[in-house]
């Protein structure tokens, strides 16, 4: 078995015009500088716990919901924020987790992608079944509401709020699910900064029986009010469809935004005491 070097220091002397000089070689091969020297591995080591993020690094912000006539629409942008900076600007954060059924993330980009692993295990098992029967919406979302709550009681959140949408048997499902596992369901939803920018604007204008592309229009008006007011949104979206046919994911497109608003002339002018 080979065992890394080791530490190795060597201590030469010379003279040189009466003068002695000191050099010290030192090697360090396979080992860190501080501590006992341990093989460098990226397997889990024995006894030491396995855990996932404990705080959000690359985040992505709001994802938003709506049921119309022919399903479930599911709108996100694709920024991945690091920190405060906008980092990443082509982050998909839906993904089709069956035939009928679409899940749209909020929150720490890593997370959601160990969420949908945990999909694609859960379909996989689900049909070496063959029973006939596919998991729906429903059974998604509360299998995700457990997962959730589960990590949550571990102390070990997965850090994201999620939307899911579908459609099975004629019943349209939307519903969301918090990082601590929150969860309900609406004919409207919206993640982050969405709750208190977005929500308003489906209160207001949604419908019953709207068409496509009402739906679509009224998901882009939301989306383009928070790329206005939410630092960590951008104008390059996707929006997503999913029908008793199957899920649609858009290829992300542009909002065309206007800054010679009245509003953003002079931001300030009703701000007391303001500069």
């Amino acid at each position: 078995m080979h065992h890394p070097q080791v530490l190795r220091s060597q201590m030469r002397w010379e003279c040189h015009g009466g003068q002695e000089e000191s050099k010290q070689e030192q090697i360090y091969v396979g080992r860190s500088l501080m501590g006992p020297p341990t093989p460098f591995t990226l397997m889990p080591m024995p006894g030491v716990p396995i855990t996932h993020t404990q705080q959000p690094y690359v985040t992505g912000t709001s994802v938003l919901g709506l049921i119309y006539e022919g399903g479930v629409l599911i709108a996100a942008d694709t920024a991945g924020s690091y920190g405060s900076t906008t980092r990443f600007k082509s982050v998909e954060r839906m993904k089709a987790v069956s035939n009928n059924t679409l899940l749209g993330a909020s929150g720490e980009i890593s997370d959601f992608q160990a969420i949908t692993q945990l999909l694609d295990r859960l379909i996989v098992a689900d049909a070496m079944w063959d029973d006939g029967n596919d998991l729906g919406p429903l059974d998604i979302h509360n299998y995700l509401t457990r997962v959730m709550y589960n990590r949550r009681n571990k102390f070990d959140p997965l850090w994201n709020t999620l939307i899911l949408g579908g459609v099975k048997n004629g019943v349209k499902h939307l519903g969301s699910v918090s990082m601590i596992g929150v969860h309900y369901v609406d004919n409207h939803i919206a993640t982050g900064f969405g709750i208190h920018l977005a929500q308003p604007i489906f209160r207001e204008e949604w419908k019953e029986n709207m068409t496509l592309e009402e739906g679509t229009r009224l998901l882009e008006k939301a989306l383009l009010v928070l790329f206005y007011r939410d630092r960590s949104a951008i104008n390059k979206i996707q929006v997503a469809n999913v029908t008793e046919d199957g899920v649609h994911i858009s290829q992300p497109y542009a909002l065309k935004s206007e800054w010679n608003l009245e509003a953003f002339k002079n931001p300030t002018a009703s701000a007391a005491g303001s500069w």
